[in-house]
């Protein structure tokens, strides 16, 4: 008879995110997952697979989380625009943290359909969200009309991985700030 798992799913995937998220798929050991999860190895793929299914659900889990908080920060404010400025400001006060998802972009690309489809997914109602929070603040003149929601949304999610990336690459809070002035600048 299998004996119950003795440990938080959750917890422990949280744990696989801050390796996954720090050292990447290929720089991450088994060993090193087991040790920062705190459990066994057959507990681990017996929970969550092999490493690959594993990465899948950090990346799953880790990217709903972001997505949220980006949501949260986006809806915040009296008008469209604010809550645009708050979302580029939430992650530039973030960057500094190791980024799964835009490192799961520098280390697969699209080469690996199951992940690409993962993202996708994750990525959809962000850039929805954006687009209408851009058609929002258009109508209260505070974003060029002649600009296409979808392409400016575009253009925030490539900002918000241009200050993730930097961030981690160790530029100051004045440069990330500069980033997310200049992503609102060239809005107007």
């Amino acid at each position: 008879m299998a004996r119950p798992r003795e440990f938080d799913s959750d917890q422990a995937l949280d744990e696989a995110i801050a390796v996954f998220g720090a050292h990447g798929f290929e720089g991450t050991s088994a060993q090193m997952l087991v040790e920062a999860m705190g459990i066994g190895r057959q507990s681990l793929y017996g929970a969550f697979g092999d490493k690959w299914q594993l990465y899948r659900a950090a990346v799953r889990r880790y990217g709903q989380g972001e997505i949220a908080s980006h949501l949260d920060a986006l809806r915040s404010g009296a008008k469209a625009i604010d809550g645009i400025e708050a979302m580029l400001r939430r992650v530039v006060a973030t960057a500094d943290q190791p980024c799964l998802g835009v490192g799961s972009i520098c280390e697969f690309g699209r080469s690996r359909p199951d992940l690409t489809e993962i993202r996708t997914a994750l990525g959809k109602p962000l850039a929805d969200a954006l687009a209408g929070r851009v058609a929002e603040a258009q109508q209260d003149g505070d974003i060029a009309a002649t600009l296409d929601p979808g392409q400016v949304a575009g253009f925030l999610v490539g900002c918000i991985a241009g200050v993730g990336i930097a961030g981690r690459a160790g530029a100051d809070r004045a440069a990330l700030d500069a980033q997310a002035d200049l992503a609102l600048r060239a809005l107007r």
